[in-house]
């Protein structure tokens, strides 16, 4: 269990609630967890396992028990067991018997509808929060990167997980313009399982999907290509097999997610006011979460956009550091960012 800091006996806790991974931040300690966002589920509907010991069972469980993301492109997709993960997690966090029931922030992406999240708030409130804040991803991106968002001064962030793409403009405290498109590390991952599918075919599951991204992808062409060897089941003879994969495979495979997520930047250009377009050029773009981490992808955004893209120092915690940083000055950000319930 981890020691929590007080405050005025409240305990606050931050949750980057993601699409692949779960981030829990408490004020004064940093990230105390950071676990997939996997349920295994049994035949009766009883929750048997949470996080990383969920995680792996995944493609490895018998008939009567499932596991499964119960977020789905940034939003609850299944309510009762994202309640339970997140009573799990609180509970790791606070202790099962804690006086003191916590005040806790949860992200959610740019383009959530009032339903899905009143289903958020819904959900944390009976998972154990005294009060539940929920606030858009790009704007706790920001923080978390540094960002001064209360200037008069327009600055682009692009957070990039594994169920959304979030792209806002902020200015003054607020988003002026902003899309979210449901393309993320999970549809690149989805890309890679096809083209390895099509072309050798060999069937691979997510994990080794991701592992390919991470190891060889780009998303630009390289001069010395990287490889990788890739062990799948032959779809034709049904046996164990391993081939070989080389970047340029990749970046031809994951081509079409890339330039989605490039477009949703570009669509939010076309709403962007010209002045605060201006500062986007001199400042450039800021990359966050972990999608953005994919090699040469800001050479790519420079290509395509005009502008220049940096990804933020700690790219994939920038979220739930933001989450932390707003608690700690909860007054200073309430008014402009946050909606209680």
């Amino acid at each position: 269990m981890v020691t929590l800091m007080w405050s005025r006996f409240t305990p606050k806790i931050g949750i980057d609630l993601g699409t692949t991974s779960v981030l829990v931040y408490v004020p004064g300690q940093g990230i105390v967890l950071n676990e997939p966002s996997v349920v295994v589920v049994s035949d009766d509907n009883q929750v048997l396992a949470v996080g990383a010991e969920a995680k792996r069972m995944i493609g490895r469980t018998p008939d009567t028990l499932r596991a499964y993301r119960p977020m789905k492109d940034g939003v609850i997709a299944d309510y009762r067991v994202t309640e339970a993960m997140l009573r799990y997690f609180l509970g790791r966090v606070v202790g099962r018997f804690s006086l003191f029931r916590p005040d806790v922030m949860v992200s959610v992406p740019a383009g959530v509808t009032s339903t899905e999240r009143r289903a958020v708030v819904e959900a944390t409130l009976k998972a154990g929060a005294r009060n539940a804040y929920v606030v858009k991803e790009p704007i706790l991106a920001a923080i978390g990167a540094g960002v001064p968002i209360y200037e008069p001064q327009g600055h682009m962030i692009v957070d990039m997980g594994g169920g959304t793409t979030d792209v806002a403009v902020i200015s003054l405290g607020g988003i002026v313009a902003s899309n979210s498109v449901k393309c993320a590390g999970n549809r690149v991952d989805a890309a890679i399982i096809d083209y390895v599918k099509k072309t050798r075919n060999l069937a691979i599951g997510e994990k080794t999907a991701e592992e390919i991204k991470i190891t060889i992808g780009s998303a630009l062409p390289l001069e010395e290509e990287l490889t990788m060897d890739v062990k799948g089941r032959d779809v034709i003879s049904g046996l164990p097999r391993t081939t070989e994969m080389r970047t340029n495979e990749v970046v031809r495979a994951i081509g079409k997610e890339l330039r989605e997520m490039i477009k949703a930047i570009k669509d939010v250009f076309l709403e962007t006011p010209p002045e605060l377009a201006a500062d986007i050029i001199d400042g450039g773009i800021i990359m966050t979460g972990g999608t953005s981490q994919l090699r040469n992808f800001t050479e790519l955004i420079r290509r395509r956009t005009g502008v220049k893209a940096q990804v933020a120092d700690q790219a994939l915690f920038c979220v739930v550091k933001g989450t932390g940083v707003a608690l700690e000055h909860l007054d200073t950000y309430k008014r402009a960012i946050l909606a209680k319930r």
